[in-house]
This record gives C-alpha cells, sequence and structure tokens, in this order.
C-alpha cells in the first residue's frame, strides 16, 4: 500500500497526500479505526518530509476522516454514506439504477439532437480551421485585466466575493445605460438586466414571451445565427425565415409575409449589424422600414447587437432600438463576447422597465445573478480607459485579416459570391447545385475545415452551397494556405 502514489508538482503536498489517503478510505482499502503509519514511517513511504505527513493528517482530521489518539497515533475514522470495498463486485440491492435515456423528455432530446458542437469536426493542433468567430486572445492585454481586478477588489473586494443582485452590478448597468446612449438610444423609460452572456438573455427573453397553450410563433433572418435557431426551436416558436438582400433583409417579403399570415407573430429575431453568417449591415432604408412595419404589426423585435464595435469602414449605424425612439417595441442584447474577453460571460439585455422587471425574477430563480466578481472586473477595465484603446488596436488587425481573407478568397474562389462587411468572418455563396459539405470532406483530408452554411438556415436542404470563413484567430500564413486549399478542391467540384 501507498506505493502508486505519486507527487504533482503544481499542487501543495499536504493537500495532496490528504486527498490520497481519503480515497483510500472511501474505497475501503483503509477500514475505520485501523492506524495510519506514524509521520516518520509514512514520510519514508511517500518520500516526503515528515512535516508535510503532519500537515495531511491535520488536514485528514479538520475533514473527519481520521482522529488523533494521544501517545499512540492518528487511526481511521468511521464514516457512512459511501461506497466502500465490501460492495465492489457484488450486487447491491441498493444501488439506484436509472435508465436516464428513458427519462429525458422532449426538451432535453431535442437540445442534444440541435448540439452542433457535438456534431462538429475536432480539430488537431495541425488543422487550419476557419470555423471560430471568437476573438483572438493574443490582442487581450492581461496585464490591464489583472489592474482591473486589483483596483476593484481594493475597493470593495469584501462585497464582490458575496451574493450580488439578480438584476447585477450597479456601476456596471450604469456605465452600459450610458454606453447604449452614445449609440443614440432613449433610456426613458428602459431598464436594464446583467446575463451570463448573449444566449442566457436571450433563453431567459424567450421563456417569458413564449406563449401559453401553443407553439410561438417568430420571424428572423434567413440564414440566422444557429445558436438563436437552436433556442427558439427548443422554446416551441415556429419559424418563418425572410431571405437576405445585399442591404439586409428582403423587406417586400417581409411585408407579404405579414400580409399572408393570419397568425399572429410573437417576436423578431433581426440582427442588423455585421449579421452572423452573412457579414451584412442592414442600411439605413431598411431599417426605418422594417421597424414602420414592425410597429403596423404590433411585433416585439429582440436586436442582436452583434459585432456593432467591429466596423471597418463607412460612417456608425445606429442600432434598430435607437430609432425606436421612446417606444417600447425593441428588446436589445448586447455582449462583448465577440469583441472582448468571452470567458468573462458578461452580457445585458435593455429594454421595457416592466419587462426588464419580470425578466429579472426569472434571472434569479435561475440562476440567482451572473458573476459579481466577473461584471466587477468588466467595470473597472470600461472605467480604467482600457476598453477604447483595445478596440482601435483590435478594429485594426481584425481590418487587416478580413483584407486579406476577402482577397484571398476573391483570387482562389472567384466562382463564390462573398458578402461580410466586417466583424471576424466572410459568407461565401456557391452556384446552385455546389455542395460545400462535400467540399469540407475533401479539405479535411487537407487539414483545412469552414463551417458549412447549411447549419444557419431555418429549413433543411437550403444553403447547401455556402460556407462561413471565421479568420480572427488564424495566423496570416495560414489564411492563404488555407483558402488556397479550399479554391483548389472547390475547382475539383465546380
Amino acid at each position: 500500500m501507498f506505493q502508486d502514489f505519486k507527487l504533482a508538482g503544481d499542487r501543495p503536498a499536504p493537500i495532496q497526500i490528504k486527498e490520497y489517503i481519503k480515497r483510500l478510505i472511501v474505497k475501503g482499502a483503509l477500514h475505520a479505526d485501523q492506524k495510519l503509519p506514524s509521520t516518520r514511517e509514512m514520510k519514508e513511504l511517500l518520500n516526503v518530509s515528515r512535516n508535510t505527513v503532519i500537515a495531511a493528517y491535520a488536514g485528514l482530521e479538520d475533514d473527519g476522516f481520521a482522529y488523533a489518539v494521544p501517545g499512540k497515533g492518528s487511526y481511521v475514522a468511521a464514516i457512512s454514506g459511501h461506497n466502500t470495498a465490501e460492495f465492489e463486485g457484488t450486487d447491491d440491492p441498493a444501488a439506484l439504477q436509472i435508465d436516464w435515456q428513458a427519462k429525458m423528455n422532449h426538451y432535453a432530446v431535442s437540445a442534444v439532437e440541435l448540439d452542433l458542437m457535438k456534431q462538429g469536426i475536432r480539430a488537431g493542433k495541425e488543422v487550419i480551421s476557419f470555423t471560430s468567430i471568437a476573438p483572438d486572445e493574443q490582442l487581450f492585454n492581461v496585464g490591464e485585466v489583472k489592474r482591473a481586478f486589483l483596483d476593484r477588489m481594493a475597493i470593495e473586494g469584501h462585497v464582490l466575493l458575496n451574493y450580488g443582485y439578480a438584476k447585477g452590478y450597479k456601476p456596471l448597468i450604469e456605465y452600459l445605460m450610458h454606453y447604449m446612449e452614445n449609440k443614440g438610444v432613449d433610456c426613458s423609460g428602459k431598464d436594464m438586466l446583467i446575463t451570463s452572456g448573449f444566449t442566457e438573455g436571450f433563453d431567459i427573453m424567450l421563456s417569458a414571451l413564449r406563449p401559453s397553450g401553443r407553439p410561438g410563433a417568430a420571424i428572423c433572418e434567413n440564414p440566422t445565427h444557429h445558436t438563436a435557431i437552436k433556442n427558439l426551436k427548443l422554446h416551441g416558436f415556429e419559424l418563418t425565415g425572410i431571405p437576405m438582400e445585399p442591404d439586409g433583409m428582403d423587406v417586400e417579403q417581409l411585408e407579404a409575409v405579414l400580409q399572408s399570415r393570419t397568425q399572429r407573430f410573437d417576436l423578431a429575431y433581426l440582427t442588423p449589424s455585421y449579421h452572423n453568417p452573412t457579414g451584412i449591415v442592414m442600411s439605413p432604408a431598411k431599417r426605418n422600414a422594417v421597424m414602420k412595419i414592425m410597429s403596423r404589426y404590433q411585433i416585439p423585435v429582440i436586436e442582436d447587437g452583434f459585432n456593432e464595435e467591429l466596423r471597418y469602414s463607412g460612417a456608425h449605424v445606429a442600432p434598430l432600438i435607437s430609432s425606436a425612439g421612446r417606444g417600447n417595441g425593441v428588446i436589445y442584447i448586447g455582449s462583448f463576447s465577440k469583441v472582448l474577453f468571452p470567458g468573462l460571460r458578461v452580457g445585458w439585455v435593455l429594454g421595457d422597465r416592466k419587462l426588464i422587471a419580470a425578466l429579472e425574477s426569472i434571472k434569479r430563480a435561475r440562476s440567482i445573478h451572473t458573476s459579481t466578481i466577473d461584471q466587477s472586473i468588466l467595470y473597472q477595465y470600461l472605467l480604467n480607459g482600457n476598453f477604447d484603446k483595445y478596440v482601435k488596436k483590435a478594429r485594426l488587425e481584425y481590418k487587416r485579416k478580413y483584407e486579406l481573407t476577402k482577397t484571398c478568397c476573391e483570387v482562389c474562389l472567384p466562382e463564390a459570391r462573398l458578402t461580410g462587411d466586417g466583424g471576424l468572418h466572410l459568407f461565401l455563396t456557391f452556384p446552385p447545385g455546389f455542395q460545400t459539405r462535400r467540399l469540407l470532406e475533401a479539405c479535411l483530408e487537407k487539414g483545412v475545415i469552414f463551417t458549412p452554411g447549411d447549419k444557419f438556415f431555418i429549413q433543411e436542404g437550403e444553403g447547401a452551397n455556402t460556407l462561413r470563413l471565421g479568420f480572427s484567430r488564424v495566423t496570416d500564413e495560414k489564411i492563404k494556405r488555407g483558402i488556397e486549399i479550399i479554391g483548389r478542391e472547390a475547382r475539383r467540384f465546380l
């Protein structure tokens, strides 16, 4: 016994020894009231110092796994509730076995079926991957984040380590309200809820707006963000997709759908800026037209503020919620995840004050609150003036990669139509009949992967001739080489 212990270099030795002996006790290798080796004996057996063993034994006593007898040594304490060695290899009648697959409800089964991450390709380090549209972590200034953390902890560290508020960290809310006002939003009559990224905010919104007693009905752009499709379907919404044009969704088609539809739509989900996956920015004229139509038909709009900061050319385009003025029909979900520190998982929902009050209660029932420490770090980072400096640097780098990727596509994939006015990706549409999933299989053999576009479309079979190229985390050399390979393989099929 004790011969299989190996000390790892990344954790305190007394804790490792304590946990090792705990496992022996729980497994039944050490029995209640059995005497443990003396500290001198254990020091030799484990090849550690005697003080290390003394500290480990003290930890076992603190945790209730051992007790000391003065003058005699340390002994194993009797424990209950653990499946010890006496049951191993036997049919224990008390063991509870459940067929969890049979217990799963429709929501759980659908979540698995719609989980595209589980169905995705696991790429090795040598594979050139254009699948990600996350920010490049090499652009993060870790020193500024550390400073923000230390600054905030010095001010109110004890408070931040306790429970927070479901609505969110008040200083961050105040900062973000001002941030949205700078985008042209009239915040009178509105309030904000802090969430764990865009996805939680969207999920909470859908749970609040989902009709009772019938399936919901939602309008969205087609194609659109596959995470949004997944969550809408999981909440029981029937989706109607409106085709995209070079300057945004087809307004005439939107009007035609609404005129012909007898059932009322419960909501619209729209991404007007740097749309995922097409990268299209909806024109100001279309934004006004869409908002007039939604107002006429009284359809609430959930606006995804995706990548608004990653504008590489042209004037700032105001979000839809700014054109709503004092109207309360637009709910804006924002996040810095595609621009800044997705690991913090901080997003926000801006909308009508009464609606936010209800969403706050849903948030409290589900997760109590978003991590206060994460919120406070983001707030202090923003307060320190780091964000503007970072965005300026990020825009320059991503613009350079965007232009490089665009040029490579124009040279190597002239048959494909490109869309994407900014952000972290480009969208390619090949001639009808082209199958990008077949292209993906061929490119995978050559060490290159991308995201097939059909996953972003509402109906199965749509978008089979499209793909998305994410360039944010790919080096220049790999961008060139990867697109050359995609172009060479595409010509074989064309």
